[in-house]
């Protein structure tokens, strides 16, 4: 299911925001993007992800910058000062007439200042409660999309019925017309058949072609539909599998069809059931 998410706040003199988008996918797929230095978070974050969402591609992006204006503390390379007052001693004892330096001059060579790392740990805490308040927010607006496609499945499933319920009472009239035709047909050939034949024809032509079976299973199938849509846990598979046994009941009706509007049910079935097919794809 297709959903966005985009949450930030403010910890430890850093900005940080998590996004988080989804796409329809058969499974479950988390991508995380994040700083190389909270790589060591990616277990605990993907945990959190997987119980919050169970199905899509889910891909989210933590950023982390520090905030503007803020300096952190100044942090001094001891080592890297000890080496160029070592060598800037050196230096002066082979000139003539050296200069003097400062504590500021050493300052400025290049690498002897920097500002302390912030400690990955201390924004555990954070990162990990944003992520939390983002997946919240993506739940949500799934759940929106989830009882909008609810009920556009809730409608077919009543168009459904009224084809299933229209192949039914043309049952009688699709026999009654094998009757006549294959009354014509042996009259066209002067034929005199035997009653009590002709009934068992009849008879045969009717289980073949009754479709009161397949009927009541495709009815079966679509009462679970709609209770499996008023669950509250993930029903996306389910609903898959329910698509494909609707689908074979109306396949069945359509090869047994010995009547133009009883296969013209049929193919409009088969429509419905693909567009419900299409949304079960976008639903967890």
């Amino acid at each position: 299911m297709t959903g966005f998410a985009l949450e930030a706040t403010e910890a430890g003199g850093f900005a940080l925001s998590w996004e988080i988008r989804t796409v329809n996918h058969r499974y479950l797929d988390v991508s995380l993007r994040l700083p190389e230095a909270f790589r060591f978070l990616e277990g605990d974050l993907r945990n959190r992800v997987g119980g919050a969402v169970k199905r899509g591609k889910v891909d989210c992006i933590l950023q982390c910058r520090r905030q503007a204006g803020g300096v952190g503390e100044i942090k001094v390379n001891q080592a890297l000062v000890q080496s160029v007052i070592r060598a800037a001693d050196g230096i002066q004892g082979l000139m003539a007439q050296p200069a003097p330096y400062s504590a500021l001059d050493v300052l400025r060579w290049p690498g002897v200042l920097g500002e302390a790392e912030n400690e990955p740990e201390s924004l555990r805490q954070p990162i990990e409660n944003l992520l939390d308040q983002a997946l919240a927010a993506l739940v949500t607006a799934r759940a929106r999309e989830g009882r909008q496609l609810a009920e556009q499945i809730q409608s077919r499933c009543v168009l459904m019925r009224q084809q299933a319920e229209a192949a039914k009472i043309r049952l009688p009239q699709v026999l009654q017309g094998l009757r006549e035709r294959l009354v014509a047909r042996l009259a066209e050939f002067s034929v005199n058949a035997d009653p009590g034949r002709l009934e068992q024809e009849l008879v045969f032509l009717a289980q073949k072609l009754d479709v009161a079976e397949e009927l009541d299973r495709l009815a079966e199938h679509l009462d679970e539909v709609e209770r499996v849509l008023r669950a509250k846990e993930p029903i996306g598979r389910r609903l898959d599998f329910l698509m494909q046994e609707l689908n074979r009941e109306a396949n069945t009706l359509g090869s047994k069809s010995a009547d133009t509007e009883t296969t013209r049910a049929s193919v409009e079935m088969k429509v419905l059931i693909e567009q419900m097919r299409e949304q079960v794809q976008n639903i967890e």
